[in-house]
């Protein structure tokens, strides 16, 4: 006992974590146990809920905030890049602050962070408060984000841990839709005075009340999270480290049965004890820290190099690209969006029988597949492509802007200055997309079809191409400079025109795609949260955490800077491979370096690391 290594076996589950016995069978778990665990379960996915509306609500208020606040553009572009910083703020000291006051207050603060932000958003008259308030749902999120899965790993029972931050996952893609239908039920009301011919004050009106009220219908949510936070007990591993035994055997009592509870805490103990936490300060860089640390940083960097922020984010673009109409493409993204929801729930009720490892595996392997098909079908389209952008570079004005219309006539016209590439498709369907920059900014237009006779012209300007102010500057591109792109001239870097493919070929697009977001859901989504919580052993795991997003974040802003660029220069083709190709040497972590975590408790995993090959 003095060790307690009898009591770690890595392919055996403690009685901890079990709830039958061999001598008894079943053990009947009392109600107040059964109730709690599901508060417990409740509230986490209520911090889910609240990281997804946090990030989806904007998007649906944006076009009546735009219409009825009188904000300049490049207020506007503050208003929606300030959840991302302060998120960014607060993921960074998140892990330090939970390890001061504990998880469950800093669950607590994230609650009411976001419950105060929505008054302040819902009623402000000016920049300054929306701002303010905008902030503090990026704090709230970033809080949530580190502290909710790292809660969960140190509270649930290594049999159901992996259910616990499944729910999390599943209820996040739950507040991205929610959030989309909020917006679409107040974007009715706005529609009905439409159509009923109101006066424009009357349109203002419901506009500017639609955007508050958007906001107003997330504060449910938040004020339930808060008081499920209270209601919930301490960390017991957090208690534990700081000496407060008899605490920690309370915490475990209200979801676990008086024995489990005891086995549990001598596991914590017997570990405790093995490390030598108690009267050292050792180095982080020895084995049992290093190697999980690392190992975790590289599945969240792998998470976003499968392309899901780009391919959740550009998916209309590139299912018109691909041969969808723009109604057929805005469903194609509606599709996806519910594939993503309905699949994490498979992943929640496969994680804790088949494992992390094997749920990764198959993920990352269906993902290979499906990202390689789409790019042999963008690939067999994109052959025939033809770049005119010294045509539309000779239209750019002496005020550095341009103005493009693209219908039929005006494609044979551009494709008649490119050659005998241009004439091979002359006279066909086609799509136009330009890439430009204004010095080290780069964007990008809108797809625009020749067929389409309702099509608006591109319209280029320099306002609303670069970033509001350096903040923003700084996360569209690290090491741009905002200053000389102000005065710099307009770059066409393509422009490129693509026969618009079959509606064949478009929905053979549609259905790998779906594939993708089925094999992502039921893989990295629901396990990537877990890999976090539970590869960091207790003495790192929430600062360890709050790097390990930070690293996320990065390669996330990195394939968001380069994504553009990428397509214009080589094609979507090229994207899609090099995303298959990352998916590829995650596919190759997941099944020979990943350990299995399924049914072992956080001092067992902490236990594997420490171990000589």
């Amino acid at each position: 006992m003095g060790t307690g290594r009898f009591l770690i076996h890595p392919f055996r589950k403690t009685g901890a974590m079990s709830e039958t016995t061999p001598s008894s069978g079943a053990v009947s778990i009392p109600p107040s146990i059964a109730r709690y665990r599901k508060l417990l379960l409740a509230t986490a996915g209520l911090g889910g809920l609240l990281y997804g509306i946090d990030v989806g609500i904007i998007a649906g208020a944006l076009p009546y905030l735009e219409a009825t606040s009188g904000l300049k553009p490049e207020q506007l572009s503050i208003i929606v890049a300030a959840v991302l910083l302060g998120s960014l703020i607060s993921a960074l000291f998140a892990g330090l602050i939970a390890d001061v006051i504990g998880r469950r207050w800093l669950m607590a603060i994230a609650g009411i962070t976001f419950v105060v932000s929505i008054p302040l958003i819902a009623t402000s008259q000016g920049f300054e408060p929306l701002l303010f308030g905008r902030l503090l749902q990026g704090i709230s999120a970033g809080l949530i984000g580190v502290v909710v899965p790292l809660y969960l790993a140190e509270c649930l029972g290594a049999s159901n841990r992996g259910k616990g931050t499944g729910i999390f996952q599943w209820l996040l893609t739950l507040g991205i839709v929610a959030a989309a239908l909020i917006a679409m039920w107040f974007s009715l009301s706005v529609d009905e005075v439409t159509k009923n011919q109101g006066t424009a004050e009357q349109i203002l009106a419901v506009k500017n009340s639609a955007w508050r009220n958007i906001f107003w219908a997330s504060l449910p949510p938040g004020i339930l999270f808060v008081i499920g936070s209270l209601l919930l007990s301490e960390s017991p591993r957090w208690l534990h480290r700081r000496g407060r035994t008899e605490a920690a055997r309370q915490a475990l009592l209200r979801s676990r049965t008086p024995a489990e509870a005891e086995a549990e805490l001598a596991v914590m103990t017997a570990t405790s004890l093995t490390s030598d936490e108690k009267h050292s300060r050792g180095s982080l860089f020895q084995r049992r820290y290093i190697v999980p640390f690392l190992l975790a940083c590289s599945i969240l960097a792998c998470t976003q190099a499968t392309g899901i922020n780009s391919i959740l984010g550009y998916n209309a673009t590139i299912l018109l690209q691909a041969g969808l109409g723009d109604v057929q493409a805005h469903w194609g993204y509606v599709i996806m969006t519910t594939v993503n929801f309905l699949l994490t729930i498979g992943g929640v009720l496969l994680v804790d029988r088949k494992g992390r490892k094997f749920l990764l595996s198959l993920g990352c392997a269906g993902i290979i597949v499906s990202l390689g098909l789409v790019g042999v079908l963008f690939q067999r389209t994109e052959a025939q492509r033809v770049d005119v952008r010294e045509a539309l570079q000779a239209q750019v004005t002496a005020e550095q802007s341009a103005s493009v219309s693209f219908d039929q006539a005006a494609a044979d016209k551009l494709l008649a200055s490119a050659g005998e590439a241009g004439t091979a498709i002359n006279g066909k369907p086609t799509t136009l997309i330009i890439i430009y920059s204004y010095g080290d900014f780069r964007s990008a237009t809108a797809v625009v079809r020749s067929d389409d006779a309702a099509a608006k012209p591109l319209t280029i300007a320099r306002d609303a191409s670069l970033p509001a102010n350096a903040v923003v500057a700084f996360f569209s591109n690290p090491a741009g400079n905002l200053e000389a792109a102000r005065s710099a001239p307009l770059k066409i870097e393509h422009a490129l025109i693509t026969p618009i493919p079959s509606v064949t070929n478009g929905w053979l697009t549609a259905l790998a795609l779906f594939s993708f977001m089925a094999f992502f859901a039921v893989g990295p989504g629901v396990c990537v949260w877990l890999a976090l919580s539970e590869l960091m052993p207790t003495r790192i795991r929430s600062n360890g955490m709050s790097i390990a997003l930070l690293v996320n974040q990065a390669v996330s802003t990195t394939i968001a800077a380069t994504f553009l660029p990428t397509v214009g220069a080589y094609g979507y083709s090229t994207m899609f491979f090099a995303f298959a190709g990352f998916t590829v040497i995650y596919f190759l972590i997941a099944a020979f370096l990943l350990p299995e975590t399924k049914g072992r408790t956080l001092e067992e995993i902490e236990q594997h690391f420490a171990k000589r090959p």
